[in-house]
């Protein structure tokens, strides 16, 4: 399906307007919405794949700029030593309701969206996975995609570093779908376990998949990249959405006959 990206918007929240980038299928129609969340780094040019790549599949898309309280609209960290020190910094500067009434803000842009149906999803990646499995807890997502989610069994999201994400898995209602790889060293066996555990006792619909893998198989970029393990990734996190949100106004359009005389 042809896709387009639309002008950014910024969108009110309790700590300022926050750059929010949109992808759609050009075609007419309505269609489920997917708010994404990216790494540490903000909007990079992988990120910006990921979200042409799920509008391409007949899905409006909203990525909205974590940092927005700290950085200029537009701004996107590195893939350095530098970048990731300044993103992991602001990671625990931000207060953790920050973090949730900018998903809430993004959600109901969604929700109102005229090219959406008002069924939601959210898909989150590093930071942005922990994101999205906070953003599960608000009722109206059906779905959430949460790749090699940091900190959630440390509990070391945003200022304080106390974040509350394992004791409110009881509100998540939709269905989670979690991906990891082993050789994370962010998110080790031990941690991975308590997060599992915690689901399980919960009694959250979730889904749990381990690739032999490391921090960052998904992104297109740098030598953590594994094409066959992302290939396959997406492909799960394609069919959770399918089944949950459906496919809106998504068609096929006939090829036109030609109008030209005939030989």
């Amino acid at each position: 399906m042809v896709l387009q990206e639309t002008a950014p918007i910024d969108l009110p929240t309790p700590t300022g307007p926050m750059r929010t980038h949109l992808f759609r299928p050009a075609a007419p129609g309505r269609y489920p919405g997917i708010v994404l969340f990216s790494e540490i780094f903000q909007v990079t040019a992988p990120i910006r794949r990921t979200a042409a790549l799920l509008a391409g599949h007949g899905f409006i898309v909203a990525v909205p700029e974590v940092y927005h309280e700290f950085e200029p609209a537009g701004t996107v960290l590195a893939y350095d030593p530098a970048g990731a020190d300044r993103g992991n910094r602001l990671k625990t500067t931000k207060p953790l309701t920050a973090y949730d009434t900018d998903a809430r803000a993004v959600l109901d842009f969604l929700h109102n969206y005229e090219h959406c149906t008002g069924r939601l999803g959210v898909l989150g990646i590093c930071l942005g996975g922990h994101l999205a499995f906070r953003a599960a807890m608000n009722p109206d997502v059906l779905a959430a995609t949460c790749f090699y989610a940091t900190d959630i069994h440390q509990r070391g999201l945003g200022a304080g570093l106390a974040d509350d994400s394992l004791d409110r898995i009881p509100e998540i209602t939709g269905e989670l779908l979690l991906i990891w790889g082993r050789q994370d060293p962010h998110v080790p066996l031990a941690g991975r376990l308590r997060i599992q555990a915690a689901l399980t006792a919960a009694d959250t619909n979730f889904t749990w998949h381990e690739f032999n893998g490391a921090h960052a198989f998904l992104r297109d970029e740098g030598h953590r990249y594994d094409p066959e393990l992302a290939l396959q990734s997406y492909q799960l996190a394609l069919a959770l959405f399918r089944r949950k949100l459906g496919e809106g106004d998504r068609r096929t359009v006939a090829p036109t006959a030609p109008t030209g005389p005939k030989p």
